[in-house]
C-alpha cells in the first residue's frame, strides 16, 4: 500500500490555511454556531444511516418533508429547533444542553 504524501501549500492572497481565513472572516461566535449546526446535523445523518432509514421514510415518520430534509443535510438550509426535535425523535435521539469544549484556535 503506498502513503499518500499531502503538501500543504499556502495562498498569501487568502491565507495560509482555512482556519486562519475562517479566524479572518467570521467571529468566535460565528464559528462555534457553525461547528455546532455541523455537529448537529452529521449526527442527524449519521443516526439516520445506521437505522437504514431514507430521508422519505423519515418524511413518514417525522412529518417534515423531504426536500426540506434534504436541504437540511447538505447544509443548504439551517434548521429550526422544531425541526430538528421532530427529525430527532423517529431516531430515537434527542437534543441535550451540555458545556462547549473550548478549543484554542
Amino acid at each position: 500500500m503506498r502513503k499518500r504524501i499531502v503538501k500543504k501549500t499556502t495562498n498569501s492572497s487568502i491565507g495560509d490555511s482555512w482556519d486562519n481565513v475562517r479566524k479572518e472572516l467570521y467571529s468566535e461566535e460565528q464559528i462555534t454556531e457553525s461547528d455546532i449546526r455541523v455537529a448537529l446535523i452529521g449526527e442527524l445523518i449519521k443516526a439516520r444511516n445506521e437505522l437504514g432509514i431514507s430521508q422519505k421514510k423519515l418524511e413518514e415518520l417525522s412529518g417534515v418533508k423531504q426536500p426540506v430534509i434534504a436541504r437540511m443535510e447538505k447544509g443548504y438550509t439551517s434548521p429550526q429547533l422544531d425541526t430538528l426535535i421532530k427529525l430527532l425523535a423517529p431516531l430515537g435521539k434527542t437534543l441535550a444542553i451540555v458545556p462547549l469544549n473550548k478549543v484554542k484556535r
